[in-house]
């Protein structure tokens, strides 16, 4: 992401991160196996900026339009604990999060890719689009990704809130033992 001093002074007030699935957690693919069973592609290194930023006190949480046990056992592996699914309306969401988790629509960022995300990037304090998000949902998001949906762009967004907040180094020497 192309990260300017005004947007990093964005970042710095963020509280929680809502995440969309399909197309940011993932690269939109559905599988489906001969019985019917949905299979979903997740990134480790998006795992792992995702446990970063919780770990640094930064809440996350998923607002979706599908439902999957797939997302639910990623969401277990990770910690997630606050998934918000078969949305037909993702902004339903916002009234429930930020009592939740005591956060203004400012402290709060969102990651899509499609059509169905805009009415809720046009609510939240920043609104960020993935690499391969449609153009009208780039048009609208206060910053884009250069890594695509599922291949990482989860992880250049934590990594982003976290420099912003100055919590990176010592992210990399606390919590991974990394001598910088």
């Amino acid at each position: 992401m192309n990260i300017t001093s005004e947007k990093a002074d964005q970042l710095k007030l963020i509280k929680l991160l809502i995440l969309d699935v399909d197309g940011v957690l993932t690269n939109g693919s559905i599988i489906y196996n001969n019985d019917a069973v949905e299979t979903k592609v997740f990134n480790v290194r998006d795992g792992l900026g995702i446990r970063l930023l919780m770990e640094a006190g930064i809440n996350v949480c998923i607002a979706t339009g599908r439902s999957s046990e797939a997302l639910y056992r990623r969401c277990k592996d990770l910690g997630i604990t606050h998934i918000f699914d078969a949305l037909s309306d993702k902004t339903i969401v916002l009234n429930k999060v930020l009592d939740r988790f005591n956060a203004s629509v400012k402290e709060i960022a969102f990651i899509g890719d499609d059509l169905p995300d805009i009415p809720l990037m046009q609510r939240v304090g920043f609104s960020i689009a993935v690499a391969d998000a449609d153009q009208e949902v780039q048009k609208i998001a206060d910053a884009v990704t250069k890594n695509r949906g599922g291949a990482g762009a989860v992880r250049e967004v934590c990594e982003a809130i976290l420099k912003a907040n100055g919590l990176w180094d010592e992210v990399l020497q606390s919590k991974l033992n990394l001598k910088l």
